[in-house]
């Protein structure tokens, strides 16, 4: 007979996935979701960009090569997280958002053809019961992202925001889709989403003045993604969304870097 120990060894290796014990991984392919900061990055027209300033790189007098630079950036522009006390005085700052919020299983909506015909364009509660009808299954415990198809527009700054202006008189003129205050506070009501994100540069469309979604969103505690990378090679479902931003104490929001993994083909 095996001894105790190792009777008990091997119990707990049969529990384990075959793919987990083996250290292989249990999903598809990773695909990065975050647009690179650069010269070209698109910020709010009030922000003036993300700066990079190239230290003296190169090789030193010790015969090693040595790189170190710096950059300058508002936590709000390109690929970014907003942290729910963006918009709500007593909402979570960055670094005190659960990871449990930023880590979960995707819901990718596709709303496409409708911000073709309509670039200010609204995501609705029918569209959000849409893809629940057609996938059977609920927005709960999930990360909603929102496919607007804008992210093909990056980095043409008219093509993507409505206007190459800047300065406040700009804002104004800003023009793309967004989510319906009406339908972010049915999300907040009647499911429980771990986060949101868009392809867009506001989860409230570009005419917004008074930022419902945001509003109703932060007052929830509920994370929101912006100018969230391509999403055209997720599915529906069975994605996996990692969306760490910097920890920046106290914060409203910061930097993203958003990954998501595919399914594993069987």
């Amino acid at each position: 007979m095996l001894p105790t120990r190792l009777l008990l060894l091997a119990c707990l290796l049969s529990l384990c996935p075959r793919s987990a014990a083996a250290g292989h991984p249990t999903g598809g392919r990773w695909i990065d979701l975050t647009h690179a900061f650069s010269s070209e990055t698109i910020y709010w027209p009030t922000e003036p960009g993300f700066q990079f300033i190239r230290g003296p790189n190169g090789p030193t007098p010790k015969g090693y090569y040595y790189a170190a630079n710096r950059f300058t950036t508002a936590e709000h522009g390109g690929t970014h997280l907003d942290a729910p006390r963006h918009f709500s005085e007593h909402g979570q700052t960055t670094d005190a958002i659960p990871l449990g919020r930023l880590i979960g299983p995707a819901a990718v909506v596709d709303v496409g053809a409708a911000c073709q015909e309509d670039a200010a364009y609204e995501v609705t509660i029918d569209d959000l019961l849409a893809w629940e009808a057609a996938y059977q299954l609920q927005l709960v415990d999930r990360i909603v992202l929102l496919r607007t198809g804008w992210a093909n527009r990056w980095p043409d700054r008219t093509a993507y925001l409505g206007t190459d202006q800047t300065g406040p008189g700009a804002v104004a003129a800003l023009r793309f889709p967004g989510l319906a205050p009406m339908a972010a506070r049915w999300l907040v009501e009647h499911r429980r989403v771990l986060a949101i994100g868009i392809d867009t540069a506001s989860i409230d469309h570009g005419p917004s003045t008074h930022f419902g979604s945001h509003v109703t969103l932060c007052a929830a505690n509920i994370p929101i993604f912006e100018n969230v990378g391509p999403l055209i090679d997720l599915p529906a479902t069975g994605a996996t969304v990692i969306a760490l931003p910097m920890k920046i104490a106290g914060g409203s929001g910061g930097p993203l870097r958003i990954v998501a993994q595919l399914p594993l083909l069987e």
